[in-house]
């Protein structure tokens, strides 16, 4: 029997040299994304043409592509969100998918709090106009004791409210799965969309990108945030609504807000990201290293586990 042939969608995959190195050992003929394209439609057909197997991150696997590629058998997922494999299509078409949840959580956690931090004490506004030679005085407030509305409270959710607990925040929490005993413990208030939405200081993100939560932060729903609080997203940018968050920043309708994603990425607005209001990340809070070996070797142990059952 001829060895899978593994093919590597994925840029940050196929550039780091210990996540190669592996696959190699398990898979000797695997094929990297050398060029450092970035796949979709056709152009990922014609990449993945005669893979048994692939290592995808963002690259969208629709069934016109499954239908394109009937040798494919597993998809492995580097990264997190699943919200660009059609899984129904994958199991319709014998597909297996190979994913974990909560791989890079702390990294991403990490991040959200460094926005948390950052837009609090002013640091993140004082330090852009300090580079374009102006002083801003002005050292905000301290994050301890603010509070802050945690909306989803999932793998990375919940890592966010465990660095959070020395600050002494008082947290709001939301999430569709019902977990009463858990924010009990942890001292969360169980509160809807409506009530963090007037009450938080700082809204925080962490939902996947669904039919439902599409677009869920909406003009509506900055509207009824308080004109001094901040939106922080390092999620899914199909969250936001992009246009509405820019109307909002650009009228004041709230303080400002931290994006590590957006709509569309690379993001081409560069009127949006320049807002003085807006404090934004190329899509990073994934990508520290401890993250993206995490992130790689449960894609190359999802394979060796489906190749050698």
């Amino acid at each position: 029997m001829n060895a899978p042939l593994i093919k590597v969608a994925t840029r940050s995959f196929s550039r780091h040299p210990v996540l190669r190195a592996e696959l190699l050992s398990e898979f000797p003929g695997a094929v990297f994304n050398e060029r450092g394209s970035r796949f979709g439609g056709e152009a990922l057909v014609q990449y993945l043409d005669g893979a048994d197997g692939a290592v995808v991150g963002l690259e969208p696997i629709t069934d016109e592509v499954l239908a394109a590629l009937p040798k494919l058998r597993i998809v492995a997922k580097y990264g997190v969100g699943l919200d660009n494999v059609d899984e129904d299509a994958c199991r319709a078409r014998g597909v297996a998918v190979g994913w974990t949840g909560g791989v890079n959580a702390l990294g991403v956690a990490e991040m959200t709090v460094c926005f948390l931090g950052g837009l609090s004490r002013n640091v993140l506004r004082s330090g852009t106009r300090l580079s374009a030679g102006e002083w801003d005085g002005s050292g905000g407030r301290q994050l301890s004791g603010r509070t802050v509305g945690v909306i989803g409270v999932g793998h990375v959710g919940k890592e966010v409210i465990r660095l959070l607990a020395p600050y002494g925040c008082r947290i709001m929490a939301n999430d569709i799965v019902e977990q009463t005993d858990y924010f009990s413990e942890n001292g969360l208030i169980g509160a809807s969309k409506e009530e963090i939405r007037a009450e938080a200081d700082f809204i925080t993100i962490h939902t996947p990108l669904t039919e439902e939560t599409r677009a869920m932060v909406d003009a509506a729903f900055l509207a009824a945030m308080k004109p001094t609080a901040y939106l922080i997203n390092t999620a899914r940018g199909g969250i936001v609504d992009q246009p509405a968050l820019k109307r909002a920043l650009t009228d004041g309708a709230i303080a400002g807000a931290a994006l590590d994603v957006f709509e569309e990425e690379p993001c081409g607005d560069l009127e949006f990201l320049s807002l003085p209001n807006l404090f934004s990340t190329p899509h990073i809070g994934g990508s520290a290293e401890e993250s993206i070996l995490a992130m790689g070797r449960s894609a190359i142990n999802h394979l060796s586990s489906f190749f050698n059952r």
